[in-house]
């Protein structure tokens, strides 16, 4: 299994005013709020819901993550095994982290789980035209070599390819785009109706 235990990895994660903005379009987070956010790095995203008054909290494999997180509402956990109660959260948001885990399905599973009747999902990933190809660099940080991007990059997602794995735990998508400024990406919306 990779292992993001990784102050390295965990220092080079920068902000991106961007997926805010993108966030702000497609979702109505305010005040009050219970998000989610999964795969928060040090929580930058995570911070700035906080400072809007959104009762938020970021989850990373990363343990690195916590220790020099931009909050304290960063904590240390994986996606496959989310340490919260059923329909704890009218919102759940991730940004670049489905293609980095592993046991994808069960995560899907843990974050539908956790995501109350009528919530939605935000998921931002990567429109790789092939397995990896953007997870180079990352690679190079973890391992020292580029041979491990698809361990680090370990899905190619595509809108159609995560439909179909969200319809069977009850979310339905009411939106996805193609972003190709930066990095070219994909973002979907899903929101749970079963």
């Amino acid at each position: 299994m990779l292992g993001y235990d990784s102050l390295r990895y965990a220092r080079i994660n920068r902000w991106d005013p961007s997926h805010l903005k993108r966030i702000d379009r497609l979702l109505d987070i305010g005040p009050g709020d219970r998000v989610l956010e999964v795969g928060c790095g040090r929580g930058h995203l995570t911070r700035r819901l906080a400072e809007r008054g959104v009762d938020v909290v970021g989850v990373d494999a990363n343990p690195k993550a916590a220790e020099i997180a931009d909050t304290e509402r960063v904590l240390t956990m994986g996606a496959e095994s989310l340490d919260f109660p059923d329909d704890s959260f009218d919102y759940v948001l991730s940004v670049h982290a489905l293609e980095h885990i592993p046991a994808l399905g069960e995560a899907l599973a843990e974050m539908g789980r956790v995501l109350r009747q009528g919530g939605k999902a935000l998921h931002i990933y990567p429109a790789e035209p092939v397995k990896g190809l953007y997870a180079i660099p990352t690679s190079i940080i973890l391992y020292g070599t580029p041979f491990k991007a698809t361990s680090v990059h370990c899905h190619r997602l595509w809108p159609a390819k995560l439909r179909r794995r969200m319809e069977p735990l009850g979310l339905t998508e009411t939106s996805h785009e193609f972003n190709l400024l930066k990095s070219p990406q994909f973002v979907s919306v899903f929101e749970k109706t079963g």
